[in-house]
């Protein structure tokens, strides 16, 4: 939990009354490799907080191939925020690719936070303004760059990440074969 509110005081400040409230409102979960968080179809119910572990959001191109969008790792809250907000079926996955650990927060339990804390949506408002940031800077500069570049470019801003996780989600993600990945991870090494 100390994870969960040094995290959070970087966006504001909250007094001890305020902690304690929050802190009673998460439960801890453990979530299994290859589980899921949140389902393609399904509306959002949580919101979580990676304390140990990498999650991906994933989806279904209209091929039938699997699309991995990005990574999320220890440290970094964890929501379909478009489903959670507005009560509408989510279009991706959140799953597992390590065994995890989360903070979780029920909708129900969050959206008391939100009316009962004062600042808790401003706060609220920082974190994701910083994720939806986050998500444009790592994914843009992929966009135009070759393989080799784009694999570079994910060590650079997923350095944590690779030796944990199976190629094929790295080769997804940077929309390459695995076998082209194998032949950029070895003409770079």
């Amino acid at each position: 939990m100390k994870e969960f509110i040094t995290y959070i005081l970087q966006f504001g400040n909250l007094n001890q009354q305020q902690l304690e409230l929050i802190s009673n409102k998460a439960t801890e979960v453990n979530l299994q490799k290859d589980a899921y968080f949140s389902e393609a179809g399904k509306i959002a119910q949580q919101v979580g907080f990676v304390l140990d572990g990498i999650v991906r959001v994933c989806y279904y191109n209209n091929k039938g191939e699997e699309i991995t969008k990005y990574f999320i790792e220890e440290n970094n809250l964890v929501v379909d925020l478009e489903s959670f907000d507005n009560e509408i079926p989510s279009s991706a996955y959140v799953h597992a690719i390590t065994d995890c650990k989360l903070l979780i927060f029920s909708k129900k339990d969050w959206n008391e936070l939100l009316h009962t804390i004062i600042g808790w949506d401003a706060i609220v408002h920082k974190i994701i303004s910083k994720a939806l940031r986050q998500k444009v800077e790592r994914r843009s500069p992929l966009v135009s760059e070759d393989a080799t570049t784009r694999y570079l470019m994910f060590l650079e801003i997923y350095p944590n990440v690779v030796n944990r996780i199976p190629l094929s989600y790295i080769a997804s993600y940077l929309g390459v074969t695995q076998s082209s990945l194998s032949r950029i991870r070895k003409n770079i090494s």
